[in-house]
């Protein structure tokens, strides 16, 4: 089966659209499909064309950036070159291309599906706004030409004033989630980044620093913390400076970050067994998420496939992997007062909260949740 994925960043861009788009090619790749991806050449440094994992990329050139998107002038060519070649055409929404690229796809007769990750909330202002109407207009005329529409969990489809128009089209299919295991060095590594010490306990959060991601009310939480942990500490993990569109966020949290001093560590993005390694060092992690913006959190899943207890927003489909396993608890969102005393429970009582690390990892591997789309891909292709 050729399978062309069109989104708009890929990787080296790092964000949890990306990490699942490309989980889900490999796993394609490794079960004898043949993936190509359609996305943007967001930095002039990379390629225009390469082979990584065995899955093919065509990046188009930017001529400019509106808001979190890009304008691309020859994606229009690039996708009609790339669709004809194809049997499927897989779209991950929010997606400023999705529409014509689907439109494209109905023309020369190929089927569409859409894994739709999450409704596109930016901050007010004049160019956002418009970012904003062009994003539901391309969403509405994806929709209309897909086939099936895949979703991380009905919880989130159910509550998205968008969604819910398209229920009949809707399937759920998690998350694909995958841990290395972390070497003896990638622990020492860790251990030398974190400087750690000994007594410490240890609250993770790994994201980047993005407004949505409520990172605030964690930074409000610690002092509260600290109360009665007064080794605690933060090790955020992701990136955390030069995140396109998030200055202003950013300068807001400058102030409680110097605050609370060395009890708040950035560690930037961390190869895969460093951040293995750091999941399992953590004590619980926290997705203090505010919006729709965030609809599953598949970081959430990673930590509690190494074991470690979460404590996530009470929100449609962030609440999901909590309410799944158990090992943790959810929150009322943008609440930093219950952020903390959920935080101050589980360190209390870390037994309360464990699951099976080894089913979790197993129920969101890659391996099943491509065959779930390949299973997918083959009905609709036959129909």
């Amino acid at each position: 089966m050729r399978v062309l994925t069109a989104l708009t960043y890929y990787r080296p861009y790092y964000s949890g659209l990306t990490i699942y788009a490309e989980r889900l090619a490999r796993a394609l790749v490794g079960r004898g499909h043949q993936v190509s991806v359609l996305t943007s050449r967001y930095d002039r440094s990379l390629p225009i064309s390469e082979e990584r994992d065995g899955v093919h990329i065509f990046r188009s050139p930017v001529w400019v950036n509106v808001s979190k998107g890009v304008l691309m002038p020859t994606m229009f060519y690039s996708a009609w070159v790339n669709i004809k070649k194809a049997d499927i055409v897989h779209l991950h929404l929010p997606q400023l291309d999705a529409a014509y690229i689907a439109v494209i796809s109905r023309i020369l007769n190929k089927p569409v599906v859409l894994t739709y990750h999450c409704d596109l909330l930016l901050p007010a202002g004049f160019i956002n706004s418009i970012a904003n109407q062009i994003s539901h207009l391309a969403n509405r005329i994806s929709m209309r030409y897909a086939r099936q529409v895949v979703v991380n969990s009905l919880d989130y489809a159910e509550s998205s004033a968008f969604l819910r128009h398209y229920l009949p089209k809707i399937r759920a299919i998690p998350p694909p989630v995958e841990v290395v295991t972390p070497t003896p060095a990638d622990e020492q590594e860790l251990r030398l980044k974190a400087r750690l010490e000994p007594g410490q306990r240890i609250i993770g959060m790994v994201a980047r620093l993005a407004a949505e991601k409520g990172v605030e009310y964690l930074l409000e939480a610690m002092p509260l913390v600290l109360q009665k942990y007064p080794a605690a500490r933060v090790l955020y993990v992701g990136q955390y400076q030069n995140v396109m569109g998030e200055e202003v966020y950013i300068n807001k949290l400058r102030p409680m970050l110097e605050a609370l001093g060395d009890r708040w560590t950035f560690l930037g993005i961390l190869p895969p067994g460093e951040l293995a390694a750091f999941y399992k060092l953590c004590d619980v992690t926290v997705l203090p998420s505010t919006n729709s913006t965030e609809s599953f959190g598949i970081v959430q899943v990673e930590s509690m496939s190494c074991g470690t207890p979460v404590i996530a927003s009470d929100m449609p489909g962030v609440r999901q992997p909590v309410k799944m396993t158990g090992m943790g608890r959810v929150v009322p969102p943008a609440n930093a007062q219950a952020l903390a005393e959920a935080i101050s429970a589980v360190l209390a009582q870390p037994e309360q909260y464990q699951g099976d690390a080894e089913a979790v990892l197993k129920r969101f591997s890659p391996q099943q949740i491509a065959e779930q789309y390949e299973q997918l891909f083959k009905v609709i292709l036959v129909e």
